[in-house]
C-alpha cells in the first residue's frame, strides 16, 4: 500500500480548478496525471509534449527524496516515457511513446521501446514492472464529475469505476489537496423500497448504523473515511485496498499452502471477532468480501461489506429494521469454516455437481467430506477448525472466543508474522482493541437470512438440528 504520507501534492490552487501561476497564460489543461504511487507528483497537462524519466532535464523528472529510495528508481531509464497530443484525422489523441529499457507498462501491457500507443481516460502507467503503478491517465474532455453533487466534487476528484454490485457502484477516488486514494460506495436510495414499489423512508437508520460501522477500528476491517448523505443518493468514502479479493486470489493460485492459509485466516477470524465484540454480525462473509493489502500471498487482510449489504436488500430491509427473524453470530462462524476450507482445498465444501444429494440439502445437512487426495497433507488440527466451525446444531457450533484459541493457533511464527502485519509500528506490543468486559451497543441483533445464491461459495445458515 501506498505511504501517503510522503505523497508529493499539487498546489492547492490546481486541486480547486483554478489556473495555477504556471498557467498564467491560461493554457488549455488538456489532461491530468494523478500519481498512484508515493514516488510520483500529480501534473496538469497544457503542452503538446511531455517528457518523464529519472534525467534532471525532462519536463517531470522522477528526482524526489521519495523516488530515489524507491526499489525501481535505478530501473527507471533517464527519458523513460514521453507524452504526445496530436491533432490527426480522426480527432485530437494522446499518445504515450515508450522510451525504456525496462518498459512502460499500460493497464498492465507493455508497450515496448520506440512504440506508441493511444491513451484513453483513466489508463494506468506502470514503470519498469507492471505492477509499479505510477499514474493514471484523465482526459479532460470526458467530464467524468458530471451529475456529481458539489458535496462531493469539492472534496475529491472521482474517475474509473471499480466495481459494481448488490451495494452499488464503486468509484477510485483521489482526496482534493492530497491526492490520497479512497473508493467510493455510491448507494441510490430508490434501493431503500419494498418490492421497488414503495419508498421507505430509511435514511436515519441508515445513517445511524453507518456512523456506528465508521468507529470501527481494527486493522483487518476496511475503514470508512467519509460519509455524505444526500436525498437520493448515499455516498460512502472507504480505505482503498489494492491486493484484489481472497476469492480471485484462490482462483490464481490454486490453493494456499496450510501456513499461509493459518496467517490469513487467523487475521480474518480477528476482525470477525471484533465485529461481534461491537454487536455486529457480519451476514455475508465470503471469500469476495476478503481483501489482500497487496499481491503478495502473505499479506495484510481487510474485512469489508460488513452490514452495508442490508441498506440495500429490498426484499428483506424493513423486517431487518422492524427486527422481525433471527440471525445469530453463529452464522458468521459457519461461514468462516467455509471460507477455511476454500483456502486450504481451492474448492467449495458443497457443489451443485454432487449426484447423490443435492445442493440445498449438502448445505442444510452439512454434508462435506476430506477426500483423502486433497486433505492428506493437512493438519489435523485445521480439519478439527473447520468442523467445529461448520457444525450444523447451532448450539454446538463453536464460538469465536474459543476458535482463536483452537490448537491450530498455537504457532509462534505464524503469531509473530500476524503481529507485524496487523502492527507494524508496535514494537512487538499489541494495543488492546475495545474495552475488555465491555460491549459497545451495535447494528441490531435481529438479522434476515440473505437470499440463496447460486454462486460456489454458497453460506447458507445450516438448522439448529442435523436433518435426519
Amino acid at each position: 500500500m501506498d505511504n501517503h504520507d510522503n505523497m508529493q501534492t499539487v498546489p492547492s490552487d490546481f486541486i480547486d480548478g483554478v489556473d495555477s501561476e504556471e498557467n498564467e497564460d491560461n493554457a488549455e489543461v488538456w489532461g491530468r496525471m494523478f500519481p498512484l504511487g508515493s514516488s510520483f507528483i500529480a501534473v496538469d497537462l497544457t503542452k503538446e509534449e511531455y517528457c518523464f524519466g529519472r534525467g534532471e532535464n525532462c519536463d517531470i523528472p522522477f528526482n524526489t527524496a521519495t523516488a530515489k529510495k524507491h526499489q525501481c528508481f535505478q530501473a527507471y531509464s533517464k527519458v523513460h516515457f514521453k507524452l504526445i497530443r496530436k491533432k490527426t484525422s480522426t480527432g485530437v489523441h494522446v499518445f504515450l511513446e515508450d522510451s525504456s529499457s525496462n518498459g512502460t507498462f499500460v493497464n498492465g501491457e507493455k508497450v515496448g521501446k520506440g512504440n506508441k500507443q493511444v491513451l484513453s481516460n483513466n489508463d494506468e502507467i506502470a514503470l519498469a514492472l507492471k505492477n509499479n503503478k505510477a499514474f493514471m491517465y484523465l482526459d479532460l474532455s470526458i467530464d467524468e464529475e458530471a451529475g456529481l453533487p458539489d458535496q462531493i466534487k469539492e472534496k475529491y476528484t472521482l474517475t474509473k469505476t471499480l466495481g459494481r454490485g448488490a451495494c452499488g457502484e464503486v468509484k477510485l477516488a483521489f482526496k482534493k489537496g492530497t491526492c490520497e486514494k479512497f473508493a467510493v460506495k455510491i448507494i441510490s436510495k430508490k434501493k431503500f423500497s419494498i418490492g421497488g414499489k414503495h419508498q421507505v423512508n430509511l435514511s436515519n437508520q441508515v445513517m445511524t448504523e453507518v456512523k456506528i460501522l465508521k468507529a470501527l477500528r481494527h486493522p483487518c476491517i476496511i475503514g470508512i473515511e467519509d460519509v455524505i448523505d444526500l436525498p437520493d443518493v448515499l455516498y460512502i468514502v472507504l480505505e482503498l485496498v489494492e491486493g484484489g479479493e481472497l476469492f480471485d486470489k484462490v482462483v490464481s493460485i490454486g490453493q494456499y499452502d496450510e501456513p499461509t492459509a493459518k496467517l490469513l485466516f487467523y487475521q480474518i477470524i480477528h476482525a470477525v471477532k471484533y465485529l461481534h465484540d461491537q454487536g455486529i454480525t457480519h451476514r455475508d462473509l465470503k471469500p469476495e468480501n476478503i481483501l489482500l493489502a497487496t499481491d503478495a500471498n502473505e499479506t495484510l487482510i481487510k474485512v469489508t461489506d460488513f452490514g452495508l449489504s442490508k441498506f440495500v436488500d429490498a426484499g428483506s430491509i424493513m423486517k431487518t429494521f422492524s427486527g422481525s427473524g433471527q440471525y445469530t453470530k453463529a452464522i458468521d462462524c459457519w461461514s468462516l469454516g467455509v471460507i477455511l476450507f476454500i483456502c486450504i482445498s481451492g474448492y467449495p465444501p458443497f457443489s451443485d455437481e454432487r449426484k447423490d444429494i443435492d445442493l440445498p440439502k449438502q448445505i442444510l445437512g452439512g454434508h462435506f467430506t476430506f477426500p483423502k487426495q486433497y486433505w492428506s497433507n493437512i493438519s489435523e488440527d485445521a480439519i478439527d477448525l473447520i468442523k467445529k466451525l461448520m457444525t450444523v446444531d447451532v448450539k454446538k457450533r463453536i464460538v469465536l472466543s474459543d476458535a482463536i484459541n483452537h490448537p491450530w493457533f498455537k504457532d509462534e511464527d505464524m503469531l509473530s508474522k500476524a503481529r507485524d502485519l496487523m502492527y507494524p509500528d508496535s514494537d512487538g506490543m499489541i494495543p488492546p482493541i475495545g474495552t475488555p468486559g465491555q460491549k459497545k451497543r451495535g447494528l441490531e441483533e435481529a438479522e434476515v437470512p440473505c437470499p440463496k445464491r447460486t454462486i460456489s461459495t454458497e453460506t447458507i445458515t445450516p438448522p439448529e438440528t442435523p436433518t435426519p
